[in-house]
């Protein structure tokens, strides 16, 4: 069983940037499917951002495409979001998820039912 765990969160000003790191252990984060997603108190778990195994695919929610960058380490199982221009409505508790099988892409709108695996999330707090 693969234990994901995020890193990075702080407290930022609007307009900063926070650099999220999701390690594995146990397991592998290569060739799989993995996400970052965010939560906030009463509302669903939301998705931000997606990359397949090998890294060529990318994709990301509406809300956060040019400021947010999604990337992958293979060799040192590492999951990571960029997040640039920082906004007030970015403060969530983030968690990191790879998905159920490996190789299957499910693209920009995976279900949180794709994902096996998560980490127990990061919170990111942006002042105003």
């Amino acid at each position: 069983q693969v234990i994901l765990e995020e890193s990075g969160g702080g407290v930022v000003q609007t307009g900063g940037s926070l650099r999220l790191s999701c390690g594995a252990s146990g397991g592998t984060l290569s060739t799989y499917y993995a996400a970052w997603w965010r939560q906030t108190p009463g509302k669903e778990r939301a998705f931000v951002a997606a990359i397949s195994g090998s890294g060529k695919s990318i994709y990301y929610a509406d809300s956060v495409k040019g400021r947010f960058t999604i990337s992958r380490d293979n060799d040192l199982q590492v999951l990571h979001l960029q997040m640039n221009n920082l906004k007030p409505e970015d403060t969530a508790v983030y968690v990191c998820a790879r998905a159920g099988d490996p190789w299957y892409d499910y693209g920009n709108q995976p279900s949180i039912y794709n994902f096996a695996s998560w980490g127990q999330g990061t919170q990111v707090t942006v002042s105003s």
